[in-house]
């Protein structure tokens, strides 16, 4: 089987950056599960594996337009210190969330002074070119359910890894 919008994929990964450095992976015998087609997972990758096959293995390079996007200076903004209340180191790399007009964003520090902090709503793989090695481990037909919801079913009815971490799926997923 090859595949094809409607078929249930799953990979073991591996993600680099330019420069070798190891961004994620998928673990040993949990493979990444996703349904084709339905934009689970970025489109330049989900691009790259259709038609692929049980056993076959890739090497795939993504731009950040098929990827996590550009950066968008705009996401990037300065704010007081004091607007971190109740926190009482701020350290670099640290996440929060951010109500907006669109709703809850999550913004992560990227440089902290005296009095103001600076704080980036990208992704943080925003701009950069992804590095996957892929080995498309299992192929099947999804479920009619599974595409009229837009996402996998497993034992359980969790997405992914099954719910062995405690997560299922919710209507974001």
């Amino acid at each position: 089987m090859q595949i094809a919008e409607g078929t249930v994929v799953a990979i073991d990964y591996v993600l680099k950056d330019d420069d070798g450095k190891l961004l994620d992976q998928s673990q040993p015998d949990q493979p990444l599960i996703y349904l084709h087609g339905h934009k689970n997972i970025i489109p330049g990758l989900e691009s790259a594996l259709l038609g692929r096959t049980e056993g076959e293995s890739l090497e795939v390079r993504v731009t950040p337009v098929d990827g996590y996007g550009e950066a968008n200076p705009e996401l990037e903004q300065v704010v007081p210190r004091d607007r971190f209340q109740g926190v009482e180191s701020l350290e670099i790399g640290m996440q929060f969330q951010a109500g907006t007009d669109q709703g809850p964003v999550t913004v992560r520090i990227v440089k902290v002074d005296d009095d103001d902090v600076t704080v980036d709503g990208n992704h943080p793989l925003a701009g950069k070119h992804l590095n996957f090695d892929v080995t498309v481990q299992n192929i099947r037909t999804a479920s009619e359910d599974e595409i009229a919801q837009g996402h996998i079913h497993q034992s359980g009815g969790c997405c992914g890894n099954g719910g062995s971490d405690g997560s299922c799926c919710t209507d974001e997923n």
